[in-house]
């Protein structure tokens, strides 16, 4: 985000920090002796290190409770995090992935949240989905501080050279767009997915099949993906179909990552795009982007018996059974879980810190009235679309503690329908198989 758009509330917080005196990991200035030796062990991912460094300062200083900040590299953190756990290192509050929750609760790493009703309050101030996706088993187990969803991005520009008015509002007008658009030679595959087997590539498919008002699970965790209406069958087919028939998607969409995705978008070489929401500041940065100025979000398309609704993810501060188990510990961690994912000083102060300096989503509906937030915003993009799609989020319905093994067969099984070694049906009869399989074991 432009440091150029830092407010009087923003500049207060960094003077309060830097007053504080406490601007490395582990330093806890004029803390008493004692306060050190009871430090709360607080353990992250290397994401906005020098503004959690400010957070962390202005908590001890307003609290006097020490921290002992620790960060790794997201790439190592869950496996580094685990081995903590299981060896009973100091850990009192983390960073935790809504797509670890169920795993790392099953394993009884976390400490539920439940009973902290100063907590529990800041529920009625974020987004449905975020408080669902921190829920496993009738339990919550953080507040969110980053959250984000899938979105459809188009190029004005170019849909403005074949004729074209308005985005589309369906994916029957996506294939109906991308069409004129390729007829008029402005693109050979209008429309760019990226479907290689990644992290990502569960949100590109939750995306499709919730706009097609698919699901992958019910309610009860039981498969339907393989249900020609209402599982992942009417998302997959379109797809397949976009790659095959109307020939708008290459079909060495089956190697093209996330990454590699945007950098072809932000060349020029597509007139829609699924990407991550926060991918649209970059592709609309000169510094970054060909087509600078030119990308603009849409609602994600329906389908026929779906609606605009997408994929959301987020990320929360949580706390360790270890620290749960213990009064003293649990009192100051429950404090600093507040102080991050919900109000300091008044104000969700980390959450639009991470905005402004970073670009990263928040889940908190105030803040989509923040004067700062809107201005710097809209510098490059629509808020109101943001908050509009946002809405309209979903969590991932197949988070389990088998998703990583389940995601690995789903992807290949998608992957062969789009290259045409097996049928949508048989391609989600065997994801459907091994959801089954392992919801078993």
């Amino acid at each position: 985000m432009h440091r150029d758009m830092q407010s009087s509330g923003r500049r207060r917080f960094l003077q309060t920090a830097a007053g504080a005196g406490l601007m490395a990991a582990g330093s806890w200035g004029g803390l008493t002796q004692a306060q050190a030796a009871n430090a709360i062990d607080m353990y992250t991912w290397s994401a906005g290190v020098d503004t959690v460094k400010r957070m962390v300062a202005a908590f001890q200083k307003e609290t006097g409770i020490a921290v002992n900040y620790n960060n790794l590299p997201y790439a190592q953190y869950p496996e580094a995090m685990v081995t903590k756990f299981v060896g009973q290192a100091p850990v009192d509050t983390l960073w935790l992935s809504d797509g670890w929750l169920p795993e790392w609760a099953e394993a009884g790493w976390l400490a539920p949240l439940d009973g902290y009703p100063e907590l529990m309050k800041y529920n009625s101030d974020v987004q449905d989905f975020c408080t669902q996706s921190m829920q496993y088993k009738g339990h919550q187990y953080g507040l969110t501080y980053y959250t984000d969803c899938m979105a459809f991005f188009y190029d004005a520009d170019l849909l403005a050279k074949a004729g074209i008015k308005a985005p589309p509002t369906t994916w029957d007008e996506v294939i109906q767009q991308s069409l004129q658009i390729k007829q008029a030679g402005l693109s050979n595959y209008p429309l760019m997915l990226s479907m290689a087997q990644e992290s990502w590539l569960i949100e590109f498919m939750s995306a499709l099949v919730f706009s097609h008002g698919g699901r992958f699970v019910d309610d009860s965790g039981k498969a339907v993906m393989a249900d020609a209406k209402a599982g992942a069958a009417p998302a997959l087919q379109w797809v397949v179909d976009a790659v095959n028939k109307h020939k708008i998607v290459s079909p060495a969409c089956v190697e093209l990552g996330e990454l590699n995705g945007l950098k072809a978008v932000s060349s020029g070489n597509h007139a829609f795009a699924l990407l991550p929401r926060y991918r649209i500041q970059g592709l609309n940065d000169p510094n970054q982007s060909k087509v600078a100025g030119r990308i603009k979000q849409a609602l994600m398309p329906a389908g026929p018996d779906g609606s605009h609704a997408t994929v959301g993810w987020m990320r929360m501060h949580a706390m360790s059974a270890m620290a749960g188990g213990n009064k003293a510990r649990a009192a100051n961690a429950v404090k600093l879980i507040e102080a991050f994912g919900g109000k300091f000083d008044g104000q969700f102060m980390f959450q639009k810190a991470m905005f402004l300096e970073l670009g990263s989503g928040f889940g908190v509906k105030a803040l989509y009235s923040d004067q700062e937030i809107i201005t710097a915003y809209n510098q490059f993009a629509d808020i109101h679309m943001l908050q509009q799609q946002q809405d309209l989020a979903r969590k991932k319905d197949v988070i389990s503690p088998w998703f990583s093994e389940w995601d690995q067969v789903n992807g290949s099984a998608w992957q062969a329908a789009v290259l045409g070694k097996a049928s949508v049906a048989d391609a989600l009869k065997t994801a459907s198989g091994k959801w089954a399989e392992l919801s078993k074991s």
